[in-house]
């Protein structure tokens, strides 16, 4: 079982460096991913992301200076495959990435743009998964997406003055967990080198009292040996 699994992500591996991000590659991705033992399916995962990471930054080193459709190609991919190997963080940031190249590819065209509740679904998504700055920005998309469009129908105008409000309530919600976020890693920056400030005072002082503890037990010796000598010699 553990040869077979071995093999197959050995052939995962082979894929990804010929470049072939397609659905193929995806589908053997989820044959490796299907395992009865629970700790075995997380060691592949593990693997796997570790896997797809490492490809992913070469990939989109390679890409740089190529055209729009084969960058959103490849993103799009390894969005598809870290959503199967269950690594969100990697998922999202690469999502970010696909929404911005179609927003800048499609910016006029009609039908592909990237939708507001496109953007509106990833910044949910990130603000459930912790990624809170990244939430804003998504949230901030969303709202543009909406200014962009030049309704004029009073029904549409009515949904979207809804959608507005309830895009900013979450934007805001998101921005104040952003500076909390700050705070508490301010705070617990701020109680760690409290504690170690402490921990030092401590040995210090610790170190000084055990010195003249250690002075006046000595002093204390040599006092009552001169006290010793001095009776011996009026004797």
């Amino acid at each position: 079982m553990a040869e077979a699994i071995s093999e197959s992500i050995s052939f995962f591996r082979s894929q990804l460096e010929n470049r072939r991000f397609g659905d193929a590659t995806l589908r053997i991705l989820e044959s490796v991913l299907v395992s009865k033992d629970v700790l075995s399916l997380l060691e592949t995962r593990s693997a796997l992301r570790y896997l797809l990471r490492s490809e992913a930054i070469s990939v989109v080193r390679e890409i740089s200076q190529k055209t729009a459709d084969e960058k959103l190609c490849a993103v799009e991919f390894f969005v598809r495959a870290f959503a199967l190997v269950g690594d969100v963080e990697s998922c999202l940031a690469l999502k970010y990435e696909a929404l911005v190249l179609r927003e800048t590819k499609y910016l006029k065209g009609h039908g592909l743009q990237v939708l507001h509740e496109e953007w509106l679904t990833f910044a949910k998504d990130s603000l459930d998964n912790g990624f809170y700055a990244i939430a804003v920005k998504g949230f901030e998309s969303a709202l543009m997406c909406i200014q962009s469009n030049n309704n004029i129908d009073p029904v549409t105008v009515t949904m979207e003055e809804h959608a507005v409000n309830k895009i900013k309530k979450l934007r805001d919600m998101a921005t104040a967990l952003v500076a909390s976020h700050s705070v508490q890693t301010e705070s617990a920056t701020y109680l760690k080198r409290k504690a170690i400030h402490e921990d030092l005072i401590g040995s210090s002082c610790s170190a000084t009292t055990t010195y003249v503890a250690s002075s006046m037990f000595r002093q204390g010796i040599k006092r009552r040996n001169m006290q010793k000598l001095y009776r011996s010699q009026v004797l």
